[in-house]
């Protein structure tokens, strides 16, 4: 049997250094720095988003259980407009994290991880005009995509 990707990937310590290495690109980008960078921005917001996306690729439930749940996020993300082309430029910077952080180069692991983001982004801005409904199951990504119940 496959792990999951969250044990693939090497666990909470990958996942710690895909989010700081994603959330150094964004900064980096002079398109996404603008959202990254602001004052008000949570001071632990690397560590949840690595608890968020170790969650949802099949680690432990640490965010949900102690931290927030989907809904929140996608409220805190929706609602801004057409944000297409920040979209694509935040996948970019996932896909490139990956490599500074690391993360093992198998194409399918790679494929996996790209589509899930892609997935990601894309449920993020269905909600672009319209804030997000505020109940919304957390998702859980497996080598073959979405996990449905």
């Amino acid at each position: 049997m496959r792990p999951t990707l969250f044990a693939y990937a090497g666990g909470e310590p990958a996942f710690l250094d895909l989010a700081a290495a994603h959330h150094a690109r964004c900064l980096a980008d002079p398109e996404l720095n603008h959202p990254f960078s602001h004052p008000d921005q949570n001071p632990q917001h690397v560590q949840r988003l690595a608890a968020y996306w170790a969650e949802v690729m099949g680690g432990p439930t640490t965010f949900s259980d102690s931290m927030s749940d989907q809904g929140a996020m996608l409220h805190l993300h929706s609602g801004n407009g057409d944000m297409s082309d920040l979209g694509r430029r935040f996948v970019e910077c996932f896909v490139l994290a990956a490599d500074d952080a690391h993360l093992p180069a198998d194409s399918e692991f790679r494929a996996a991880l790209r589509a899930y983001m892609e997935w990601a982004v894309d449920d993020v801005l269905s909600h672009d005009e319209d804030p997000a409904p505020t109940q919304s199951p957390m998702p859980h990504w497996s080598w073959d995509g979405l996990v449905t119940a």
